[in-house]
């Protein structure tokens, strides 16, 4: 594994996300970085980060971890890039590498995920003009909802609910059928509706998991 520091001007702590936006201008990026541009790399890196922290803190609230991982997935973002084929959105491509990064760590790295926390970013789909305090305790329940789901049905929630991907799109990351990714989503979606309401007791605020894409 290379450190952050050995790779093509990486920085550590991300900035805000260039205005450079869309599929075809992040394909444009990758392009670049295939050839060796460090500055198309940077921006790639910068555009990136937090969304992937975002995605692996729920998994591991270890920060040695998070490191690894994320070096781990640019490091190989900058050496496969030549490699990229387009068969996919650029972002499904970087989810996936950061999903197979996570999974090697974590196996041989196990961390609690009761220490992860959720942000108040992560919870697009829910109710913006509930209370703060009702907002964290909404976060915490759906986390706790989420822990009770096999691996493979949380990871495709996730995935669907908190970083926006499509079946399709999940199918390629979790390298598993469309068909298969449908049925994990109903199950979760089954076994949340019975397990949540235990959780949260007489908690009312409503959480909206996604439907299967058509």
């Amino acid at each position: 594994m290379k450190p952050i520091s050995d790779l093509p001007d990486a920085q550590c702590h991300p900035q805000r996300p260039d205005e450079a936006s869309g599929d075809g201008a992040e394909r444009a990026l990758l392009t670049a970085v295939a050839n060796g541009d460090r500055v198309a790399f940077q921006r790639l890196y910068t555009h990136y980060y937090t969304r992937l922290i975002r995605f692996l803190t729920r998994h591991t609230s270890r920060r040695d971890l998070l490191d690894e991982i994320i070096n781990d997935v640019f490091w190989i973002v900058w050496r496969k890039a030549p490699e990229f084929r387009g068969d996919s959105k650029v972002g499904t491509w970087i989810i996936g590498i950061a999903y197979r990064c996570m999974l090697k760590t974590l196996r041989f790295e196990p961390a609690s995920r009761e220490s992860a926390e959720f942000t108040d970013d992560d919870m697009d789909g829910g109710c913006t003009d509930t209370p703060e305090a009702e907002q964290r305790e909404l976060r915490d329940w759906v986390m706790r909802g989420l822990a009770t789901l096999p691996p493979e049905q949380r990871m495709t929630l996730e995935l669907a609910y908190y970083l926006g991907q499509s079946c399709e799109e999940i199918a390629a990351i979790m390298n598993c059928a469309v068909g298969t990714v449908k049925a994990r989503m109903f199950h979760a979606r089954l076994r949340l509706r019975n397990t949540l309401p235990a959780i949260g007791g007489d908690t009312a605020v409503p959480v909206r998991f996604p439907e299967s894409a058509p």
